[in-house]
């Protein structure tokens, strides 16, 4: 087989599957857009399983991350998110962490043992919500409607731990940061959407 003919071969390959992942998630796409205006028609639950309606984050900056305990990325993320909430709180600015086990079963505790590696190991305290599965059919309603608005590269499903949403006062996602994206490098994003110099 001619190298040529092998590159054709993979391009095509690669075009089809791209192509079947984008109509697979076309349809979850279209719904959530048509039904839900912004992240305030949602309800989530904490991690002690109280509902928590997100209109209570009205006029506030968001920033919704998807966290793991057991995650190569878990010590730089928790600390950079630590640092900036510290920082931004007071102006208008939340961080919501949805734990999440689908990645490599990162996050295998359950909701007590989250919350407590959390505010002990991590001394985190911005809000800890209920374990979601941000992929597949069981997708929370949130996260299907965060992937919608901002899908990523090639396919909208969240990739790892730490993919990251900064959502606006108005309740509308702005942008979409993979997990390798340290936290305090958006931090000019949240300064502007804070509406600070």
């Amino acid at each position: 087989m001619h190298l040529g003919s092998f590159i054709n071969r993979a391009s095509l390959f690669f075009l089809g599957l791209a192509s079947l992942l984008y109509y697979r998630y076309l349809p979850a796409r279209n719904m959530a857009q048509e039904s839900t205006n912004s992240i305030y028609e949602f309800t989530v639950k904490d991690v002690r399983g109280n509902d928590v309606p997100l209109s209570n984050y009205q006029g506030k900056v968001l920033l919704i991350v998807n966290v793991a305990s057991k995650c190569g990325l878990t010590l730089s993320n928790y600390k950079e998110l630590n640092i900036l909430y510290e920082k931004y709180n007071d102006q208008g600015f939340e961080i919501l962490a949805f734990p999440c086990n689908q990645f490599a079963w990162q996050e295998p505790g359950t909701n007590e043992e989250i919350q407590e590696a959390v505010c002990t190991r991590f001394k985190a305290e911005f809000p800890i919500f209920e374990k979601v599965d941000v992929n597949g059919k069981n997708a929370a309603p949130l996260y299907k409607f965060l992937k919608s608005e901002k899908g990523g590269l090639l396919v909208d499903a969240i990739k790892w731990n730490f993919t990251k949403f900064l959502v606006n006062k108005g309740g509308k996602v702005v942008e979409r940061y993979g997990p390798r994206t340290p936290p305090l490098e958006i931090e000019k994003d949240i300064q502007d959407a804070l509406g600070l110099p």
